[in-house]
Parts: structure tokens; sequence; C-alpha cells
């Protein structure tokens, strides 16, 4: 919100100015990008904003969507001429190797640093082959659309970090790519890059080795590209757990010593802390063994980081213990469905006979991220409390292309007439991880919020979030008495507020509001539909107060503003 003007986009790429008072539309922007389908993501239409940007005394607005860039006037939501080619930039030219652009996308907004427009990517998980994209950063000139710089994240040879890929395997190795937002501090002219996973997010045997900069906090110099400092947080992944959130960037206090920090939470519900400047971690983080895997071809690392504050915020690694226990009769079902499988601590593999991974790829935290108080110290994050099915199979064709021009793989899914690209040797099957017709393996909670306390390293409070309907009027439940919250999974995150607030969704069909210092819920608002982004807040020139969520999707997708009125009552 820029002067009473709030500026969104939509999940196909429109972008929107409204009054922030009335909700009026005041102009739109339509890029037409979705009119090419959803692509190869397989998960429909998502975007997650805009960037504003002064052009001297004139505000510009940028959107980054599928493989455009786009430099609008703020006033009239026209294109700007004078940038790239009539107002957009190709963002599948200019990377490290030809792309087809149907395999590109971006997401998340970009970061703004003086004239730089800083832009990551989204590389759709299923596209699986040799010479896959790239999962290359890069900076434009804001007036001119000229590329500026690019950060290669897998490097070159001769570069550092090249012989943690094995053989040539960073050659034609792609994504670990940014489709997270980035963090700057705009001070220092620091950008702080969450970078994701490798190809095969599940199957690494064709890039043996520790795989930099995948899976890594990376903190680059913002004008030029170059790397400061990196910290690997997962070694070799094999379990999508690629960094899903902006950093935070903090200032706390560790002993009696002020530290400006960058704290990374991840989808294994750990929390890294470091010194934003120099990289070293604030507490310690150690190298401990992991279970490995015995899957052909595989050779996963001997060991991954843990840090040893603060405590993990998600439940991690299954036993027979964790089992759906809201009845007894349930309960011995469910562990005799998870006895089929593999169990073990965080980090166990996948494996050919499946494990039951806990956190899922969902996560733990995903891109909502975390909100910080500076007041308290406290940093706020909604967690999804779920499996992940992990069994890999033999792929029916698996050929080494080399080029590329891969093997077609099986289609996207129902309603769905594209197929993805894969040459993968293993492919990972399909499962829900639940039984009895769609009751989750694990007991509840299936949603969390945790308060995090960054001067001491501790948890402050943890509660359930969120409700989950369909769970609830499961048949097999019928007459069961159920917690009052059985918790919601979803990736949007929380908002904490000067006046002692946080507002959240989280994925739930409800907009929360909890004491920040205790947890304890004062407020709650139904919606019509599962919220879909992060709250937030702002104040007009009449005074009033906003909180505004995104609920829903598709043709039921809506924004929802809340404020008090006059006499203090809830609207």
């Amino acid at each position: 919100m820029i002067a009473g003007v709030l500026y969104l986009s939509t999940p196909y790429g429109r972008v929107v100015a409204l009054d922030a008072d009335t909700g009026s539309e005041l102009w739109s922007y339509d890029p037409g990008t979705y009119k090419t389908g959803q692509g190869y993501a397989g998960i429909g239409f998502v975007h997650r904003g805009v960037a504003p940007w002064w052009d001297g005394e004139r505000l510009q607005i940028f959107l980054n969507v599928r493989a455009k860039l786009v430099r609008l006037d703020a006033a009239t939501g026209r294109p700007v001429t004078s940038f790239g080619d009539n107002g957009v930039v190709d963002l599948s030219q200019g990377l490290s190797r030809e792309i087809d652009p149907r395999h590109f996308e971006t997401r998340s907004p970009a970061v703004v640093y003086k004239d730089l427009v800083i832009v990551g990517s989204h590389i759709p998980d299923p596209l699986i082959f040799a010479y896959d994209p790239p999962g290359d950063v890069r900076a434009y000139d804001a007036h001119s659309g000229r590329q500026v710089w690019r950060f290669e994240t897998v490097p070159r040879e001769g570069e550092f970090g090249n012989d943690t890929w094995e053989g040539d395997s960073w050659k034609d190795t792609g994504h670990v790519n940014v489709w997270a937002p980035m963090s700057l501090d705009e001070q220092r002219g620091l950008l702080f890059l969450p970078v994701s996973t490798p190809s095969h997010d599940f199957y690494g045997g064709r890039r043996h080795g520790q795989n930099l900069f995948a899976e890594s906090l990376v903190c680059l110099d913002a004008e030029t590209g170059e790397r400061r400092w990196h910290y690997q947080l997962v070694h070799h992944g094999v379990w999508d757990y690629d960094l899903p959130a902006a950093p935070n960037l903090v200032t706390i206090e560790v002993e009696g010593q002020r530290v400006d920090a960058v704290a990374q939470v991840t989808k294994m519900g750990f929390t890294f802390v470091f010194d934003r400047v120099t990289g070293e971690p604030v507490w310690p983080i150690e190298e401990r063994p992991v279970p490995q895997s015995d899957v052909p071809g595989e050779s996963t690392w001997p060991t991954q980081p843990f840090p040893t504050k603060p405590p993990p915020f998600a439940e991690q690694g299954v036993s027979l213990d964790d089992a759906f226990d809201l009845t007894p009769e349930l309960k011995a079902a469910a562990q005799q469905e998870m006895k089929g499988y593999r169990l073990g601590p965080i980090y166990t593999p996948p494996s050919v006979e499946g494990t039951l991974t806990r956190p899922g790829a969902l996560g733990g935290a995903n891109w909502g991220g975390a909100a910080f108080d500076p007041d308290t110290s406290y940093l706020y994050v909604k967690s999804s409390e779920g499996l992940l099915f992990a069994r890999l199979e033999r792929a029916e064709r698996s050929t080494r292309t080399g080029t590329d021009s891969p093997v077609e793989a099986p289609s996207l899914g129902p309603g769905v007439t594209e197929r993805w690209p894969s040459d993968a040797e293993w492919t990972m099957a399909s499962s829900r991880g639940a039984f009895m017709g769609g009751l989750p393996l694990l007991k509840p909670p299936y949603g969390t919020l945790t308060a995090i306390d960054l001067d001491e390293g501790t948890i402050a409070w943890r509660v359930t979030l969120g409700s989950t309907p369909g769970l609830r009027n499961h048949p097999a439940l019928q007459g069961v008495r159920l917690p009052a919250q059985l918790g919601a999974q979803g990736p949007p995150g929380a908002i904490v507020t000067k006046g002692g607030l946080v507002f959240v969704g989280g994925g739930d069909t409800a907009l929360h509001a909890l004491d920040k210092a205790t947890g304890k819920e004062l407020w709650r608002a139904l919606l019509p539909q599962p919220t879909t982004g992060t709250p937030m807040t702002y104040r007009t020139a009449s005074g009033r107060q906003y909180v505004v969520i995104a609920t829903g999707s598709g043709e039921d997708g809506l924004l929802v503003a809340f404020a008090l009125r006059p006499e203090s009552k809830t609207e």
C-alpha cells in the first residue's frame, strides 16, 4: 500500500490497483500469460506479488510473471515503453544456457536495489532431464531493462564449489533456482537467496556429491552479484527440502551482544541463524550422521547440519508412536498400515519399499515464512505437520539423452493434456499417506504456530492453528470426541503488529488474531474459502487500520479486508 493505493497481483498474473479505503478498482494490467495454460508445474495458476520502484518522483511497479518482466507506470497501469521491448523483458533469454520458454516461470516478486531489479525463477519440479533449465539469479537495469549481472547457482568449472558436483554433473544439472522471495539488507547492499533443490528432488544418482549451492542460504553483493558467503542447510538433498521462504533480517541480543542476523526457517522445521555480514552461525551447527540410501545408484551424504539452537518448530521423523490415535481401534489400524513402510528419524531417505518422511515436502515452514517482532525478538512461524510418502520406482522409460530434447514422461494429471519432459531413471510413486478412506496416518495437530525467542534460542510458545473440516466430518470419526483445533496444513504465514497481535490464516478457513506474548486466540473471523496468502496491514490517511488477506483460488479468489468501526467494533 503506497499513498492510499493497494497494488497486488492475481493468481493469473494480472496487476490491479485498488483504493486502499474502499477496495474499488483504479486500474488493472493483464499480461495475458495465463493464455498458454498452467504449464508444467501442475499446481495451477500462482503468483505472489509485485515490486515498487521510484524513478525520481514517479512510482513504478515491476511485475515478473512466467517469462516476462514488466515495468508499469503506477499512475496509469500502462507499460513504460522505454524499458525492454515496449515495457517487457523476456526472462527466458540471457540464462547460462538456452531453454524452452515453456519450462521457465517466475512467481515471487522481484527485489529492487537502487536501480537494479533482481529476479529468481520457478523451474517446475516435474521437469527432469539433462540440461534442464538452470536456476540463475539475475539483475536488470530498472531504466532500460538491460541485464547487468547473473549469479549461477551451480558453479562452473574452476569456480568455488564446482568440485562438490562429482564427474561432469555440474554441466547438465538444472533447477537449483530461487523460487521463494529473496531478502535485501539495503543499507549494506547484501542480497540473501534461499536456494532450492537440484533436479530431481528425490533421487541424486546423477549428481553425486554435496551439490553447492543447492539448498543453501547464499549472500550476494547486490550491486555486482558476487558471492559474499553461503551456508548449505541440506547436503545432496533427496527430500524436496528446498529453502521455501524469505530469510528474516533481524537484530537480536545474544549473551549481551547485539547481532545483526539473518534467520532462515525451513521445511525441516529448523531455524538457522547467522551473522548477516560474516555468515558465522549465531549458535553452533553440528554435522550429525543420518540414515543412508540403499536405492541403486544413489549415494546420499553421510551427515546433515543440525542447529543446536533454536529447537525445531515442527515434528521430525516417524515412529509407530506417532500413529493416528483418536480411538484405540484407529490407532491400531494406522500402525498396521505404517508397518509396511520404512520409518525413522528426519533425513531417512526415500526407498524402494517406501519411506514415511516428516516433515513432508510442504514443510514445516513454506513460502509464508516467518514474522519478526523487534520489541520482543520473537519469530513467529506457521508450520504444516504432515507426511511425505517417499517411494521410488524405476521409470518406464529412462534414457540419458545428453541434450535438451528429452523423452516424454506421463501426463501431469487429470484434465491436463501436456506431458512433462523427463529422462529420469527413478520416479516418485504417488500416495497420500492415508488409511481408512482418507484419515491421515499420523495423529494431530496438522498445523501449528510457534513463537521462537531469538535472543535466547528457545521456544516461547507453540499452539495448534486452524481446522480441518474434511477430517472432522469423516465417517470413521462420527461420535468421537475431537480436539477443539486439529490444525490446518497450508503454506501462508503470519504477521505481527506493534499493538501486540499476531494475525494469521495459515490455510485455515478463518483469520485469527492471537496475543503475541502467549499465543492465546483473541479473535477469529470465518471466511468463505481457505486463506491462500499471508495477511498484510496498513493505515490510510483516513486513520483507519486495515488487515487484508487473500482467500480461495481461481474463480473463487477473494481479497477480504477487516477494520475496526469508529466505536471499536469489528467490521
